[in-house]
Protein backbone atom coordinates (compact mmCIF):
# COMPACT_ATOMS: atom_id res chain seq x y z
CA UNK A 1 0.00 0.00 0.00
CA UNK A 2 1.15 2.93 -0.82
CA UNK A 3 2.14 6.00 2.15
CA UNK A 4 3.43 9.58 1.41
CA UNK A 5 5.63 10.61 0.49
CA UNK A 6 5.79 9.05 -3.02
CA UNK A 7 6.99 10.97 -5.71
CA UNK A 8 5.29 11.25 -9.16
CA UNK A 9 6.61 9.93 -12.26
CA UNK A 10 8.24 13.22 -14.15
CA UNK A 11 8.78 14.18 -17.84
CA UNK A 12 11.98 15.24 -19.86
CA UNK A 13 11.39 17.87 -22.07
CA UNK A 14 11.24 17.37 -26.13
CA UNK A 15 11.41 19.91 -29.26
CA UNK A 16 9.23 17.68 -31.17
CA UNK A 17 6.15 16.11 -30.98
CA UNK A 18 7.19 12.13 -30.64
CA UNK A 19 4.86 9.49 -32.42
CA UNK A 20 4.57 6.05 -32.40
CA UNK A 21 2.94 4.25 -29.74
CA UNK A 22 2.00 7.10 -27.44
CA UNK A 23 -0.78 8.72 -25.88
CA UNK A 24 -1.02 12.66 -25.57
CA UNK A 25 -2.23 14.17 -22.84
CA UNK A 26 -2.90 18.21 -22.37
CA UNK A 27 -0.01 19.86 -19.92
CA UNK A 28 -2.18 22.03 -17.42
CA UNK A 29 -1.04 25.14 -16.10
CA UNK A 30 -1.10 24.33 -12.88
CA UNK A 31 -0.25 22.53 -9.35
CA UNK A 32 1.15 18.81 -9.49
CA UNK A 33 -0.59 16.78 -6.68
CA UNK A 34 -1.16 13.22 -5.63
CA UNK A 35 -4.27 11.93 -3.91
CA UNK A 36 -4.32 9.45 -1.40
CA UNK A 37 -7.87 8.03 -0.17
CA UNK A 38 -7.77 5.89 2.87
CA UNK A 39 -10.29 5.01 5.55
CA UNK A 40 -9.10 8.10 8.00
CA UNK A 41 -9.23 10.57 5.12
CA UNK A 42 -7.88 12.67 2.80
CA UNK A 43 -4.10 13.79 1.91
CA UNK A 44 -2.83 16.02 -0.63
CA UNK A 45 0.74 16.00 -1.80
CA UNK A 46 2.79 18.06 -3.78
CA UNK A 47 5.12 17.42 -6.59
CA UNK A 48 7.95 17.84 -3.71
CA UNK A 49 6.36 16.06 -1.10
CA UNK A 50 4.71 18.97 0.92
CA UNK A 51 1.24 18.80 2.51
CA UNK A 52 -1.93 20.58 0.54
CA UNK A 53 -4.87 19.15 1.48
CA UNK A 54 -4.89 22.56 4.63
CA UNK A 55 -4.87 24.92 1.30
CA UNK A 56 -7.35 23.19 -0.69
CA UNK A 57 -10.50 22.48 1.61
CA UNK A 58 -13.06 21.75 -1.32
CA UNK A 59 -10.49 19.42 -3.31
CA UNK A 60 -9.87 17.60 -0.06
CA UNK A 61 -13.80 17.44 0.55
CA UNK A 62 -14.35 16.23 -2.88
CA UNK A 63 -11.74 13.45 -2.79
CA UNK A 64 -13.95 12.28 0.02
CA UNK A 65 -16.44 10.93 -2.51
CA UNK A 66 -13.77 8.61 -3.87
CA UNK A 67 -13.50 4.90 -2.19
CA UNK A 68 -10.60 3.99 0.52
CA UNK A 69 -7.68 2.58 -1.32
CA UNK A 70 -7.51 5.30 -4.09
CA UNK A 71 -3.79 6.99 -4.84
CA UNK A 72 -4.07 9.10 -7.58
CA UNK A 73 -1.94 11.37 -9.70
CA UNK A 74 -3.01 14.55 -11.22
CA UNK A 75 -2.72 18.48 -12.05
CA UNK A 76 -4.57 21.25 -9.58
CA UNK A 77 -6.01 23.87 -11.86
CA UNK A 78 -8.17 26.74 -11.03
CA UNK A 79 -9.63 28.76 -14.09
CA UNK A 80 -10.11 33.06 -14.12
CA UNK A 81 -13.49 33.93 -15.37
CA UNK A 82 -11.77 36.74 -16.30
CA UNK A 83 -9.31 36.18 -18.62
CA UNK A 84 -11.19 32.91 -19.88
CA UNK A 85 -8.03 30.69 -18.76
CA UNK A 86 -6.37 28.64 -15.78
CA UNK A 87 -4.31 30.79 -13.62
CA UNK A 88 -1.16 29.74 -11.99
CA UNK A 89 -1.32 32.94 -9.82
CA UNK A 90 -4.55 32.04 -8.62
CA UNK A 91 -2.76 28.55 -6.70
CA UNK A 92 -0.10 30.83 -5.53
CA UNK A 93 -2.30 33.27 -3.81
CA UNK A 94 -3.34 30.05 -2.04
CA UNK A 95 -0.58 30.22 0.13
CA UNK A 96 0.17 33.79 0.19
CA UNK A 97 -3.26 35.33 1.47
CA UNK A 98 -3.06 32.76 4.72
CA UNK A 99 -7.18 32.61 3.82
CA UNK A 100 -7.66 29.58 1.74
CA UNK A 101 -11.29 28.72 2.65
CA UNK A 102 -12.37 32.28 1.59
CA UNK A 103 -10.04 32.15 -1.35
CA UNK A 104 -11.76 28.00 -1.95
CA UNK A 105 -14.76 30.10 -2.23
CA UNK A 106 -14.14 32.92 -4.16
CA UNK A 107 -11.85 30.64 -7.05
CA UNK A 108 -12.53 27.16 -6.49
CA UNK A 109 -9.63 24.69 -7.68
CA UNK A 110 -10.42 21.45 -9.99
CA UNK A 111 -8.54 18.20 -9.75
CA UNK A 112 -7.68 17.11 -13.33
CA UNK A 113 -6.82 13.75 -12.74
CA UNK A 114 -4.42 11.60 -15.26
CA UNK A 115 -3.48 8.47 -13.68
CA UNK A 116 -4.48 5.98 -11.09
CA UNK A 117 -1.73 4.38 -8.68
CA UNK A 118 -3.69 2.23 -6.40
CA UNK A 119 -7.18 0.85 -6.13
CA UNK A 120 -8.95 -0.95 -3.33
CA UNK A 121 -5.48 -1.09 -1.93
CA UNK A 122 -3.59 -2.68 -4.49
CA UNK A 123 -1.13 -1.24 -6.55
CA UNK A 124 -1.34 -0.30 -10.37
CA UNK A 125 2.21 0.92 -10.73
CA UNK A 126 3.25 -2.40 -12.86
CA UNK A 127 0.46 -1.95 -15.12
CA UNK A 128 0.32 -0.46 -18.56
CA UNK A 129 -1.12 2.76 -18.99
CA UNK A 130 -4.25 1.81 -20.58
CA UNK A 131 -4.88 -0.61 -18.30
CA UNK A 132 -4.52 2.35 -15.23
CA UNK A 133 -6.83 4.50 -17.51
CA UNK A 134 -9.57 2.38 -17.82
CA UNK A 135 -9.40 2.09 -14.14
CA UNK A 136 -9.40 5.54 -13.94
CA UNK A 137 -12.25 6.16 -15.61
CA UNK A 138 -14.23 3.64 -13.95
CA UNK A 139 -13.18 4.72 -10.16
CA UNK A 140 -14.53 8.32 -11.33
CA UNK A 141 -17.12 7.53 -13.15
CA UNK A 142 -19.63 8.84 -10.45
CA UNK A 143 -17.14 11.70 -9.55
CA UNK A 144 -18.46 15.48 -9.46
CA UNK A 145 -17.36 17.86 -12.48
CA UNK A 146 -14.37 19.41 -9.87
CA UNK A 147 -13.16 15.87 -9.76
CA UNK A 148 -12.16 14.77 -13.58
CA UNK A 149 -10.50 12.73 -15.84
CA UNK A 150 -7.90 14.53 -18.22
CA UNK A 151 -8.41 14.02 -22.15
CA UNK A 152 -6.30 11.55 -23.73
CA UNK A 153 -5.28 10.71 -27.50
CA UNK A 154 -3.59 8.31 -29.41
CA UNK A 155 -3.87 10.59 -32.43
CA UNK A 156 -0.85 12.83 -33.23
CA UNK A 157 -3.09 14.82 -35.25
CA UNK A 158 -5.76 15.56 -32.60
CA UNK A 159 -3.09 16.37 -30.38
CA UNK A 160 -1.53 18.95 -32.41
CA UNK A 161 -5.29 20.44 -33.09
CA UNK A 162 -5.10 20.57 -28.99
CA UNK A 163 -2.04 22.28 -29.07
CA UNK A 164 -2.70 25.33 -31.54
CA UNK A 165 -6.40 25.49 -29.80
CA UNK A 166 -6.08 25.13 -26.25
CA UNK A 167 -3.41 27.44 -25.38
CA UNK A 168 -4.99 30.38 -25.33
CA UNK A 169 -6.85 29.02 -22.30
CA UNK A 170 -3.90 28.11 -19.89
CA UNK A 171 -3.32 24.61 -21.58
CA UNK A 172 1.04 24.97 -21.56
CA UNK A 173 1.49 21.71 -24.36
CA UNK A 174 1.59 17.49 -24.00
CA UNK A 175 2.69 15.19 -22.24
CA UNK A 176 3.40 12.09 -24.14
CA UNK A 177 3.52 8.90 -22.28
CA UNK A 178 4.40 5.46 -24.22
CA UNK A 179 1.16 3.19 -23.85
CA UNK A 180 3.22 -0.17 -23.03
CA UNK A 181 5.24 1.95 -19.98
CA UNK A 182 4.75 1.00 -16.22
CA UNK A 183 4.12 4.29 -13.42
CA UNK A 184 7.83 4.98 -12.10
CA UNK A 185 8.07 7.05 -9.27
CA UNK A 186 10.45 9.44 -9.76
CA UNK A 187 11.60 8.85 -12.86
CA UNK A 188 11.54 11.04 -16.35
CA UNK A 189 9.91 8.25 -18.32
CA UNK A 190 7.15 10.56 -20.11
CA UNK A 191 8.12 13.41 -22.71
CA UNK A 192 6.60 17.27 -22.47
CA UNK A 193 5.85 19.53 -25.17
CA UNK A 194 5.33 23.07 -24.57
CA UNK A 195 4.50 25.95 -27.21
CA UNK A 196 6.57 28.36 -27.49
CA UNK A 197 9.27 30.58 -29.30
CA UNK A 198 11.79 30.20 -26.80
CA UNK A 199 13.54 27.19 -24.90
CA UNK A 200 16.05 26.37 -22.53
CA UNK A 201 19.83 25.59 -22.98
CA UNK A 202 22.74 24.76 -20.48
CA UNK A 203 25.11 27.12 -19.59
CA UNK A 204 28.29 24.84 -20.47
CA UNK A 205 31.08 27.47 -22.03
CA UNK A 206 31.84 31.21 -22.83
CA UNK A 207 33.67 33.36 -24.88
CA UNK A 208 35.67 35.84 -22.86
CA UNK A 209 35.71 35.69 -19.09
CA UNK A 210 33.96 33.81 -16.05
CA UNK A 211 33.81 37.46 -14.85
CA UNK A 212 33.16 39.48 -18.15
CA UNK A 213 31.02 36.72 -20.39
CA UNK A 214 30.95 37.45 -24.29
CA UNK A 215 28.99 34.87 -25.87
CA UNK A 216 27.88 31.63 -24.18
CA UNK A 217 27.87 28.54 -25.55
CA UNK A 218 24.78 26.05 -24.90
CA UNK A 219 24.44 22.67 -24.45
CA UNK A 220 21.59 20.06 -24.02
CA UNK A 221 21.93 16.49 -22.96
CA UNK A 222 20.46 13.87 -25.14
CA UNK A 223 19.41 10.10 -24.67
CA UNK A 224 22.12 8.45 -23.79
CA UNK A 225 23.36 11.41 -21.58
CA UNK A 226 25.81 13.25 -22.92
CA UNK A 227 25.97 17.05 -22.94
CA UNK A 228 26.16 18.07 -26.49
CA UNK A 229 26.98 21.29 -28.01
CA UNK A 230 23.46 23.01 -28.75
CA UNK A 231 24.80 26.53 -30.00
CA UNK A 232 26.00 29.61 -29.43
CA UNK A 233 24.14 32.92 -28.23
CA UNK A 234 25.02 36.63 -29.93
CA UNK A 235 26.61 39.00 -27.59
CA UNK A 236 25.49 39.85 -24.53
CA UNK A 237 23.99 42.79 -23.70
CA UNK A 238 26.21 44.30 -20.26
CA UNK A 239 23.18 43.83 -18.16
CA UNK A 240 23.29 39.69 -19.08
CA UNK A 241 26.97 39.91 -18.46
CA UNK A 242 26.55 41.82 -14.85
CA UNK A 243 23.92 39.03 -14.24
CA UNK A 244 25.58 36.16 -15.16
CA UNK A 245 29.34 36.63 -13.86
CA UNK A 246 28.79 35.94 -10.48
CA UNK A 247 27.12 32.91 -11.35
CA UNK A 248 29.40 31.15 -13.77
CA UNK A 249 32.12 28.63 -11.98
CA UNK A 250 34.82 26.94 -13.64
CA UNK A 251 34.61 23.13 -13.37
CA UNK A 252 36.43 21.59 -11.09
CA UNK A 253 39.60 18.60 -11.48
CA UNK A 254 39.07 15.66 -11.64
CA UNK A 255 41.85 13.08 -9.34
CA UNK A 256 44.19 13.05 -12.37
CA UNK A 257 44.25 16.73 -12.37
CA UNK A 258 42.22 16.87 -15.23
CA UNK A 259 39.11 19.62 -15.66
CA UNK A 260 36.09 18.07 -15.10
CA UNK A 261 34.22 18.50 -18.19
CA UNK A 262 32.82 16.59 -21.68
CA UNK A 263 33.71 18.90 -23.94
CA UNK A 264 37.54 19.21 -25.30
CA UNK A 265 39.05 22.27 -25.25
CA UNK A 266 39.32 24.10 -27.33
CA UNK A 267 35.88 23.08 -29.54
CA UNK A 268 36.66 21.32 -33.14
CA UNK A 269 35.20 23.29 -35.69
CA UNK A 270 32.89 20.19 -36.49
CA UNK A 271 31.26 20.44 -33.63
CA UNK A 272 30.40 24.15 -33.72
CA UNK A 273 29.64 23.62 -37.76
CA UNK A 274 32.28 26.75 -38.28
CA UNK A 275 34.55 25.15 -41.08
CA UNK A 276 35.08 28.13 -42.38
CA UNK A 277 36.90 29.36 -39.28
CA UNK A 278 40.68 29.13 -39.71
CA UNK A 279 40.70 27.07 -36.62
CA UNK A 280 38.84 25.36 -33.40
CA UNK A 281 37.23 27.55 -30.82
CA UNK A 282 38.51 28.84 -27.83
CA UNK A 283 36.34 29.09 -25.16
CA UNK A 284 36.46 28.90 -20.80
CA UNK A 285 34.68 25.65 -19.62
CA UNK A 286 32.33 26.35 -16.81
CA UNK A 287 30.61 23.95 -14.50
CA UNK A 288 27.18 23.09 -16.59
CA UNK A 289 24.72 23.89 -14.42
CA UNK A 290 22.86 27.35 -15.23
CA UNK A 291 19.78 26.83 -17.18
CA UNK A 292 19.37 29.78 -19.81
CA UNK A 293 16.31 30.70 -21.58
CA UNK A 294 16.86 31.35 -24.97
CA UNK A 295 14.82 32.83 -28.42
CA UNK A 296 15.89 30.91 -31.47
CA UNK A 297 14.41 30.56 -34.77
CA UNK A 298 13.93 27.25 -37.23
CA UNK A 299 16.97 26.67 -38.23
CA UNK A 300 17.81 23.70 -36.22
CA UNK A 301 19.86 20.68 -37.55
CA UNK A 302 22.39 17.97 -36.43
CA UNK A 303 21.29 18.93 -32.80
CA UNK A 304 22.52 22.32 -32.65
CA UNK A 305 20.87 25.77 -33.63
CA UNK A 306 23.08 27.14 -36.81
CA UNK A 307 22.32 30.47 -36.13
CA UNK A 308 23.17 32.88 -32.86
CA UNK A 309 20.45 32.54 -30.44
CA UNK A 310 19.67 35.27 -28.11
CA UNK A 311 20.06 35.26 -24.28
CA UNK A 312 16.87 36.17 -22.71
CA UNK A 313 16.89 35.53 -19.03
CA UNK A 314 18.21 33.07 -16.26
CA UNK A 315 16.13 30.23 -15.76
CA UNK A 316 16.70 29.12 -11.69
CA UNK A 317 13.22 27.35 -11.57
CA UNK A 318 14.33 24.99 -13.48
CA UNK A 319 17.31 21.93 -13.12
CA UNK A 320 19.05 20.87 -15.98
CA UNK A 321 17.17 17.78 -16.07
CA UNK A 322 14.08 20.14 -17.33
CA UNK A 323 15.74 21.02 -20.06
CA UNK A 324 14.49 19.71 -23.27
CA UNK A 325 16.36 16.48 -24.66
CA UNK A 326 18.35 15.66 -28.16
CA UNK A 327 16.52 13.34 -29.68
Amino acid sequence: MLTPPVTPMLAASVDRLPVGANAYEPKWDGWRVLVFRDADGVYLQSRTGKPLAGYFPEVTRLARTLPPGVVLDGELIIWDAARQRTSFALLQRRVATGSPVREAYRNPAHLVTFDLLEKDGAQLLDRPLPERRAALLATLADAPPQLTVCPQTTDPAEAREWLDAWTAQGVEGLVIKPLRGRYQPGKRGWRKLRRRHTTEAIIAGVIGTLHEPEVLLLARYDVDGRLRYAGRTSPLPPAARRELAPLLTQSGNRRDGRVNHPWPKPLPAGWTGSFDRAGPLEYRQVAPVIVAEVRVDSAYEHTRWRHAVRYERRRADLSVFDVPLIM
